[in-house]
């Protein structure tokens, strides 16, 4: 009976695995493109630095801290309009990745920003007194020195997104968490939501383990 349900279970379950990588691999990609060098700016700006600009630092770190500071179910709300504008629509999996990168950029940003604390300032000073410009500090030494928390980062924003992908399927995004809705929670089916909470524990546990995989490849400390 149990394995009859999860048989017929497969093809929306096959859907909304796709729909939930759909809008993580979104989430992450921006997350990429945007909070990657917004991260690099919030260093790089901070006192002592060799971009050192105390405006920039205040107005960046005020644009990610109030970001952050808003739950990602009121987020996704408050985004409708703009999600509607930028996709025309504000359902199915397209519409939750929109909320999901804006919440992934801030969050990654300051993931960013921590790893690139942890470079030994005297390797960038004295790349400074050699006469090496910004770009060439931050491509050469930034970005290779804080490689393993670049990547340790990319993986919890990754997971955290799984974890917010499936609350946007509680306002119709599409995905596990909208399966888990419709079949477990509205129709009392206990065999689709144990499913799609194994689903969710196994695809985390791969990521982090590909993440952590990554991360001491890379890692040359």
């Amino acid at each position: 009976m149990f394995l009859d349900s999860i048989v017929d279970l497969l093809p929306e379950l096959n859907q909304a695995f796709l729909e939930t990588m759909l809008m993580v691999g979104i989430g992450l990609l921006v997350a990429l493109i945007l909070g990657l060098p917004m991260g690099i700016l919030l260093y790089v700006t901070d006192r002592g630095l060799f971009l050192e600009n105390r405006l920039v630092k205040s107005v960046v770190g005020m644009i990610v801290n109030l970001i952050r500071s808003i739950p990602f179910i009121i987020l996704l709300v408050f985004l409708l309009p703009f999600t509607k504008w930028l996709v025309d629509t504000t359902t199915g999996p397209l519409a939750a990745s929109v909320s999901l990168s804006v919440a992934a950029i801030p969050f990654y940003a300051r993931i960013v920003e921590s790893s690139a604390r942890e470079i030994d300032k005297g390797v960038i000073e004295a790349a400074v007194a050699a006469g090496a410009s910004p770009w060439l500090i931050i491509k050469d030494i930034i970005f290779p020195e804080a490689k393993p928390g670049l990547i340790s980062g990319l993986t919890i924003t990754a997971i955290s997104l799984i974890g917010y992908s499936a609350m946007a399927g509680t306002v119709g995004g599409g995905g596990i968490g909208d399966l888990a809705i419709r079949y477990g929670y509205y129709r009392y089916d206990d065999t689709v939501m144990f499913t799609t909470v194994i689903v969710l524990i196994v695809l985390v546990q791969l990521i982090q383990y590909l993440g952590d995989f990554i991360a001491k490849a890379v890692n040359k400390r």
